[in-house]
């Protein structure tokens, strides 16, 4: 197995032949443009590992990855426009560089050229890997839905918020690493097992993301710190901020919650005090390594060299071990 770098320029290299020129160019012109944002390509290095880990060349999962890469990035074109975000890695998003009508149509199409990098593939692969990104891409849809409909309820319970983030976000990191063991011809067990290590690495991946968006390095963090405190999102440290709370702070969390304030600087330092002194800041982080830990459990029941496991468990521990 090679190192996360060379799997990324694999990706862009591969990234570049797909988006050539096509007309008309008000639909492709878009799609190339959010393509080559860039971003980490953690989800498309994640299958082209995963090919390698089971003995098989990582160009063969080449097209697998590029489709788990184009349908995120078409997940992002549409989530965008639900947000009315106008930035997207630091760039103008696709409704706000051209218009909202350009973004549904232009997403559209990206999610059909998602499915047709599988016909690259014999027809056994072909409806393993139609089957598994049908599922997923469903799923994404229901946990987008979820999430949409926590932002306007009170009670939101910590199950429902689980099933949310695997839905919108893990689900993705499962699928993208069992293409590859699909495309290297594993078994089915070896299969499952390999989505659900990516799909708990998933969940502990966005649960940090949410610790960090409160309590991560404005330098380094690579957006807006307090962000999610803003927008009153119910993440996991709100809701067990208000589980674990005394009254008086817990009625001031939500009241917190549903203003917007000019100037967000003193909600969110109150918000994040909360999340400390009532012990949510420390049962997240103590989450974040339940899962990661699960994860790891996975991983060693693979049918899979060692050397191959201890490359897997390191890919894994640098994500959890992010301190921006």
């Amino acid at each position: 197995m090679q190192n996360v770098l060379f799997y990324q320029d694999a990706v862009t290299s591969h990234l570049e032949g797909f988006t050539k020129h096509r007309e008309p160019v008000s639909l492709y012109n878009p799609i190339n443009y959010i393509l080559q944002l860039g971003g980490k390509r953690l989800r498309p290095v994640l299958t082209l590992m995963t090919a390698e880990a089971f003995n098989v060349d990582y160009k063969l999962a080449l097209d697998a990855a590029l489709s788990i890469e184009v349908f995120h990035n078409f997940s992002l074109v549409h989530d965008d426009i639900m947000d009315d975000a106008p930035l997207r890695r630091g760039q103008e998003t696709v409704h706000e560089k051209w218009d909202v009508n350009t973004g549904i149509l232009s997403g559209d199409a990206m999610l059909i050229m998602a499915y047709q990098l599988f016909e690259n593939y014999e027809p056994m692969v072909f409806q393993a890997l139609a089957k598994l990104f049908s599922k997923t891409a469903l799923e994404v849809c229901e946990g987008q839905q979820y999430d949409v409909d926590f932002e306007t309820r009170d009670d939101v319970t910590i199950p429902e918020y689980l099933k949310m983030i695997e839905y919108k976000t893990a689900v993705l990191v499962g699928a993208a690493m069992q293409m590859g063991a699909i495309v290297a011809k594993a078994s089915e067990e070896d299969q499952k097992a390999i989505y659900e290590f990516g799909k708990n690495l998933g969940i502990a991946f966005q649960l940090q993301d949410d610790y960090l968006d409160a309590f991560g390095d404005p330098k380094t963090f690579g957006k807006q710190v307090g962000g999610d405190i803003i927008e009153n999102k119910k993440t996991y440290l709100y809701i067990k901020a208000v589980e674990f709370a005394s009254e008086d702070n817990k009625l001031e969390l939500q009241h917190l919650f549903s203003l917007s304030p000019s100037d967000p600087s003193d909600k969110i330092e109150t918000a994040k005090k909360i999340f400390q002194s009532s012990g949510a800041a420390q049962v997240t982080r103590q989450e974040i390594e339940n899962y990661t830990n699960k994860a790891f459990r996975v991983l060693e029941t693979l049918n899979i060299s060692e050397d191959n496991k201890v490359v897997l468990k390191a890919f894994g521990s640098s994500l959890m071990n992010r301190n921006v």
